[in-house]
């Protein structure tokens, strides 16, 4: 009877995804309420790496093609001169539930305005760039979007400096929120970009959600 009562419970207990075969294609996760199928090698901390529900999930995924890292080829050092940083070849992803914030595109509207300085400026390809004041909460930071079509793409980026420069593209779904952070040098090929980025949340939705 007790070893009846051992088999069930360790098949129905939660098991790190650290037990599942990286090829798996997702696993279910829950944020907030909302669904979310995940490709297990996607996920960079080794807690959330079981199914059900999470408080948020942290992912990585490969630029230009917007896959998980393959497990079986650990990234290698490459040689660079001590004077230059290595170059980002992925951006980061993480889905937690909404602070009660307005969402991303309200912010744009009616948070950001408030704490522009200066006129507009040209970023590259085509981009507007509008610069936060130093006094402002986004210090040091620009807003940069598509001017023919805002809504569809705008970020948040920090000025180079010591360290590259890092951009922020949010998206709501539901109660949740999804964070993309990628290097502000990617900016060139924003279109890529955009489309990658809602191919690949398209990707992590259940089909019909």
């Amino acid at each position: 009877m007790l070893g009846a009562l051992a088999y069930v419970a360790f098949v129905l207990w939660p098991r790190q995804l650290a037990d599942v075969p990286p090829e798996t294609p997702s696993v279910p996760i829950t944020v907030a309420g909302v669904a979310f199928n995940v490709p297990p090698a996607a996920i960079r901390v080794p807690l959330q790496r079981r199914p059900g529900a999470q408080e948020r999930i942290d992912l990585v995924f490969m630029w230009p093609s917007f896959e998980p890292p393959d497990p079986k080829q650990p990234a290698m050092e490459k040689n660079f001169p001590a004077d230059e940083l290595q170059p980002i070849d992925r951006l980061f992803v993480t889905i937690h539930g909404n602070d009660g914030t307005l969402p991303p595109i309200e912010r744009v509207k009616a948070i950001y305005p408030r704490y522009f300085t200066g006129d507009p400026q040209v970023d590259v390809a085509g981009l507007i760039a509008r610069r936060f004041a130093d006094t402002s909460p986004y210090k040091d930071e620009d807003l940069i979007f598509d001017p023919a079509a805002p809504q569809r793409f705008v970020v948040r980026c920090n000025r180079p400096a010591a360290t590259p420069g890092m951009c922020l593209l949010e998206r709501r779904i539901g109660a949740a929120d999804i964070i993309v952070r990628f290097p502000r040098d990617w900016l060139f090929q924003w279109q890529d970009l955009a489309e990658g980025v809602d191919r690949l949340i398209a990707s992590l939705r259940p089909v019909g959600r």
